[in-house]
Parts: C-alpha cells; sequence; structure tokens
C-alpha cells in the first residue's frame, strides 16, 4: 500500500496564506491544497507560489482547479511555475468546476470536454507538441504570419525539473473513469463512507481494467470535510454547512453519483432543490439545513478523535492512501473551528501516524 498521505485545505485570502502554510508544515501535514473559485477566493496558483518561499517540506497542490476557466496550456504553466519555485513540490489537483463556473453562469465541463482536457494538459505538463484546437474563425492564420507554431507547447519548461503530478479530483462514475485513465492520481470527492469509497475505488479499477491498464497501480485519494469535537452532534450542526457543499457534488446534475439509500436520496434531492450558491459553505444556509445526521455521516467525519480515528482506519484499509482534509467554512464559530484545528493536528493526525506507520512531512510521496 501507499505512503498515507494527509493534506489540509484552506481557502486563500491575500496576505495570509504563507502563514498558514508555514504552520500547515510545523504542524506535521504533508500537503496544503487550495481551491479554485474565482469570485469567491484569490488565485491559488499565486498563493501557492508564494507558500514555496515560506516552506520547505510541504507540498503544494490545488483542490482543485477548474478546467472550465483556464486553458490547459495556462492551467499547465501556472502549476508549473509553482513546481520550479517550490523545487518540485507541486500537485496539480483538476476537476470539471462547481463553484468556480456556477459564478460565470456556467455549468461543469462536460465529461468528453473534461477527458480532451486532460489529454491535452498532460502533453503540456509532459513539454510535449500539442496540436491546436481553435475555431477556424480564431485561427492565427488571419495573422499573414510568414512562419509559426504548427503546435503549442511549454517551451521554458526545465527538463531537471520533474513534471508535475496530475490528480484528477471526480464524483461521478464517468468522471472518475477518466480520471482512472489520465492521471497520476485520482482523489475521490463522493463522500466519507465506506460503502461510497468502496464504490468509488471499484468503479476506478475497472475502468483500469477496461483500458489494459494494471488496476493496481494507481494511488487513491479521498476529499471530504473533517471535523473534531467532543460531541458528535455538535460537530455535525458546525460543520453542516460544508458537509452541503460536498454532498451537492453528488447530485447536482440531477442524478445522484454512487450506492445510496432511498432515504438519503430524498434528502440529497432537497438539497440540490434548495441550494443557494450564494450561501456556498455557510453553515446556516438552506442546504444545510436539510442535512440529516445519517447523510452528514456519509459525507463528513465529524466527532471525537477515537471516533475520527476509526473512520479514518476504516478507508484506509480500502486502498485510500490520501486524504485532504476540508474543515472551512463561511461561518463557523471561530473559536471553535480553531479548536478543531489543533485537535486535529496534536491528537487526530499522530494517532493516524502511528497506526499506518508514516512519519509524513518529509518528502514527496513515490506516487509521481
Amino acid at each position: 500500500m501507499d505512503p498515507l498521505e494527509l493534506w489540509t485545505y484552506r481557502h486563500a485570502m491575500p496576505g495570509r496564506f504563507e502563514r498558514q502554510a508555514q504552520r500547515a508544515q510545523a504542524e506535521g501535514w504533508d500537503g496544503i491544497s487550495l481551491g479554485e473559485s474565482q469570485n469567491l477566493t484569490v488565485d491559488p496558483f499565486v498563493e501557492l507560489g508564494i507558500a514555496a518561499r515560506f516552506t520547505d517540506r510541504l507540498l503544494l497542490g490545488t483542490g482543485v482547479a477548474a478546467c472550465a476557466t483556464r486553458h490547459p496550456a495556462t492551467t499547465a504553466t501556472a502549476i508549473a511555475t509553482v513546481q520550479h519555485e517550490s523545487g518540485g513540490r507541486a500537485v496539480l489537483g483538476i476537476g470539471t468546476g462547481a463553484s468556480a463556473v456556477a459564478h460565470l453562469g456556467m455549468r461543469p465541463m462536460p465529461v468528453a470536454a473534461f477527458e480532451r482536457y486532460l489529454g491535452r494538459l498532460a502533453g503540456y505538463l509532459k513539454g510535449e507538441d500539442v496540436p491546436f484546437e481553435v475555431d477556424p474563425k480564431l485561427s492565427s492564420a488571419a495573422m499573414g504570419l510568414a512562419a509559426g507554431p504548427r503546435a503549442s507547447r511549454l517551451h521554458w519548461l526545465d527538463p531537471a525539473v520533474p513534471k508535475v503530478p496530475l490528480e484528477v479530483c471526480a464524483t461521478g462514475p464517468r468522471t472518475i473513469a477518466v480520471g482512472a485513465c489520465l492521471g497520476d492520481r485520482l482523489t475521490f470527492a463522493t463522500g466519507a463512507s465506506g460503502q461510497r469509497l468502496k464504490w468509488a475505488v471499484n468503479t476506478a479499477k475497472a475502468a483500469r481494467t477496461a483500458a489494459g491498464l494494471d488496476p493496481e497501480s494507481l494511488p487513491f485519494g479521498a476529499s471530504f470535510p473533517v471535523f473534531v469535537h467532543p460531541d458528535r452532534a455538535s460537530a455535525r450542526r458546525l460543520i453542516a454547512g460544508t458537509v452541503a457543499s460536498f454532498a451537492h457534488l453528488a447530485t447536482m446534475l440531477g442524478t445522484v453519483a454512487g450506492p445510496v439509500s432511498d432515504d438519503h436520496r430524498r434528502v440529497l434531492g432537497e438539497l440540490r432543490d434548495s441550494y443557494d450558491m450564494e450561501r456556498h459553505l455557510h453553515a446556516g444556509s438552506p442546504q444545510a439545513g436539510v442535512l440529516t445526521d445519517e447523510v452528514i455521516d456519509e459525507f463528513a467525519v465529524a466527532g471525537p478523535v477515537d471516533y475520527c480515528v476509526e473512520r479514518f482506519t476504516e478507508l484506509c484499509e480500502l486502498g485510500v492512501s490520501k486524504f485532504v482534509f476540508f474543515g472551512e467554512g463561511a461561518d463557523i464559530d471561530t473559536g471553535e473551528l480553531r479548536a478543531s484545528r489543533a485537535r486535529i493536528a496534536e491528537e487526530l493526525l499522530p494517532a493516524l501516524r502511528q497506526r499506518s506507520g508514516s512519519a509524513g512531512s518529509t518528502v514527496r510521496q513515490g506516487w509521481t
């Protein structure tokens, strides 16, 4: 089994992220992840580049970049810049989009287009020639050049610097299948229950087998909300807004992705119908109000330290070797949020390290 990687997620705001990254490294996290939602947070690639100068071990990743808002060459050059500035500590997490595209009046990128995007993105990251894919009306032929590039590539890449790992983040079965075949790692945003993650792992392995790839050679990760509190009811209440945003990923296009009971399907349908993107991640949002305790437990790990350790142990046994702890929320009580972060850093992380035998926070693991 691959070594355990434990990552923390943060919202990037101007002037604060370098301190957050330094704190994450000191606390023993393996990596720190930033989302890309251009209307809600600052640019993650800029902030990761800044953090590279204030850390020396911490892996730096997007969690996740939204392909619909950037040309693949632009995405590749942004994360490759972080890779160069950090001495090879960058990871490109990428997905089809959620809040980033909603705030542009768009839907997540369709799977077929996402597959094409990933293929082109991988080519850029490898320093290969990538064929042009341009509407003829927008072609550079209109410039009347005597000579020009016949394909697109990142000419500035230094071959001595390792290629940035491509980590596909997926929820639905078709996106999981594409990511399983084109990514260097596949991270699931499918929930935190053993049943849902087992389904995701099996879906990915089946896709790789069908494509003639080794189903056991691709590392798997999982991203979901985590909140540590002595009282499970309080933990659920505090993290409900964040859980709603993650559960929405499984139902936002109308069909619930992954195994689900009839009762949970009903709740997720109410979640989709009530979702207010202007109150994304808010604990007091309409979508948070429809969640039951059972649905929160399907999509998050929330409760005392010992309870959380058992939940993570179950998921590790499914072959998941990377976890991204998402504890952020727009209106979580500040004191409670700080207390949860402290319990995670001081109690939960050491317990998980001890269970797995992983030292943590040293160098990039061998999945690249």
